[in-house]
C-alpha cells in the first residue's frame, strides 16, 4: 500500500509527498530518520493501519518533496509538519513516533504543541546531547572520516543535518516537554567497531529521553540494530498499540519486553 497510495499536497507553495493510511483517533505520525523515506516504515504499516489512521511523509529533499530553498532547522520543520496535518484534517492530539533524527523533531514538535500529542516513541532517536558525541568521544579516524566525506561529497547547507546544532540549541530554549507517555525503544544491536565511550554516552542519552516524562519507559529491541521497525516490526507496533490504548482511555500501559519482531 505504501508503494501505490503516495500522494502529493502544497504546504505554502511547497510540494510534500505523503501516506495516509487506516482510521480512528490519535493519528500515529512517522517520522524518518536523515534522508530516510517513507519506505522505511512499509514493515509496520499494516499493523498500525489496523490500530488508527497512520500518517508518513517525505520531508524536503526527499522523493517527490520539493527541495528545501531554505535552512531546515527544527523550527522550520516542526512548522512544515504542523501544517501538513492540518491541511490533512488530523486533530490533535497524535502519537509522535521518530526514528533517529527525527526524534529530535518530534522532541520540539512536543515542547512547541504540547497540548496536541497524546504519545512519543522515540525509536533509536537522536537525543540532544548525541550531536556531540563524535566530537567528544570519537576516535581520531571517525573524525577524519567525516572530514573526507564531507570534503568529496560536501554537505547541503540547507539540508536538516547540516542544522543539527540550531536544532538542538531550539529543543534547549523551547518550553517543557509534557507529561505524556513515552516509549524510548533502543538498538540493542549497536554498529560494530563503535569505541566504548561513545556507546556509554548514547545509552546515558537514551535513559535521559526516558526521563523527560514522568510516564517514560526504555525497551531495548535486542535483535535490532539501528532500524527497529524494519528489523522487530512487531515490538514496534505493539509499543504503539499501546500508547494509542493510553490516549484513548484504554488499560494502565505495562512495559513492554524485547518481544519478537515479527
Amino acid at each position: 500500500m505504501i508503494l501505490v497510495d503516495k500522494r502529493v499536497t502544497l504546504i505554502n507553495g511547497v510540494a510534500v509527498e505523503y501516506v495516509v493510511a487506516g482510521s480512528g483517533t490519535p493519528a500515529i505520525v512517522l517520522l524518518n530518520g536523515a534522508g530516510g523515506p517513507l519506505e522505511g516504515w512499509v514493515r509496520v504499516l499494516a499493523p498500525l493501519e489496523a490500530i488508527s489512521t497512520v500518517v508518513a511523509y517525505n520531508r524536503l529533499g526527499i522523493g517527490r518533496s520539493s527541495k528545501p530553498s531554505e535552512p531546515q532547522t527544527g523550527d522550520v520543520v516542526v512548522g512544515m509538519l504542523h501544517a501538513l496535518l492540518e491541511s490533512l484534517g488530523l486533530n490533535p492530539p497524535y502519537v509522535l513516533v521518530g526514528h533517529s533524527l527525527g526524534g529530535l523533531f518530534i522532541n520540539l514538535f512536543a515542547r512547541t504543541y504540547p497540548s496536541a500529542v497524546a504519545g512519543v516513541v522515540f525509536l533509536d532517536s537522536a537525543a540532544p546531547e548525541d550531536s556531540t558525541l563524535i566530537e567528544e568521544h570519537g576516535t581520531g579516524i571517525q573524525r577524519f572520516t567525516q572530514g573526507v566525506v564531507d570534503a568529496i561529497f560536501g554537505r547541503d547547507q540547507l539540508g536538516e543535518a547540516a542544522c543539527v546544532p540550531q536544532t538542538v540549541e531550539m529543543i534547549a530554549q523551547a518550553g517543557a516537554f509534557p507529561s505524556v507517555p513515552v516509549v524510548v525503544v533502543s538498538a540493542g544491536r549497536p554498529p560494530k567497531g563503535v569505541p566504548p565511550a561513545v556507546r556509554a554516552a548514547r545509552a546515558r542519552n537514551q535513559n535521559g529521553l526516558v526521563a523527560l516524562s514522568p510516564l517514560g519507559e526504555h525497551v531495548v529491541a535486542s535483535r535490532s540494530g539501528h532500524f527497529p521497525q524494519i528489523n522487530e516490526p512487531g515490538l514496534v507496533s505493539e509499543v504503539i498499540r499501546s500508547l494509542v490504548a493510553s490516549a484513548r482511555g484504554g488499560n494502565a500501559r505495562q512495559a513492554h519486553p524485547a518481544g519478537p519482531g515479527g
